[in-house]
């Protein structure tokens, strides 16, 4: 017997896909830290370096990172980095650009940017989405958060 309540609870509060963080006993970290922690993005910034593209934290970043061939669909092992440092980028760009959005952590670790609004968007699934299907597109999901 399913309890539609526990599904959609599940659904917010599942395992993190990918990328958890852990604390040690002195409270989640304050969201500044969060998002210094999450904009490193390393991996990503070199791939998307050798191909020209600058990661520069603005939403037109996004459209350029869309634009790239996507010739690491073809490596599980890259997509699945990928996936997260593209989640963790999209965040990054939604936290530093969008008015009241701030990186809130999940109690399984898992990083999740809240609006203003109250709305939280799970970024690390979104790049793993779009690091394997390329659709939705990093701008597409960005516009729609943008907008309100």
């Amino acid at each position: 017997m399913g309890f539609r309540f526990t599904g959609n609870w599940h659904k917010r509060h599942a395992p993190a896909v990918g990328v958890t963080v852990v604390t040690a006993g002195e409270g989640p970290p304050a969201p500044e830290d969060l998002a210094a922690l999450f904009s490193t993005c390393e991996q990503l910034r070199a791939l998307v370096a050798a191909s020209g593209v600058r990661l520069d934290e603005s939403p037109a970043s996004l459209e350029a990172l869309d634009q790239l061939l996507p010739r690491w669909r073809d490596d599980a092992e890259t997509v699945s980095w990928l996936g997260i440092d593209a989640g963790l980028y999209l965040g990054t760009v939604i936290v530093r650009t969008v008015p009241g959005a701030v990186w809130k952590l999940w109690p399984s670790g898992h990083p999740v940017v809240r609006l203003a609004s109250g709305r939280e968007i799970v970024v690390v699934e979104a790049g793993h989405t779009w690091a394997e299907e390329g659709v939705p597109e990093l701008s597409q999901l960005y516009a729609e958060v943008a907008e309100g």
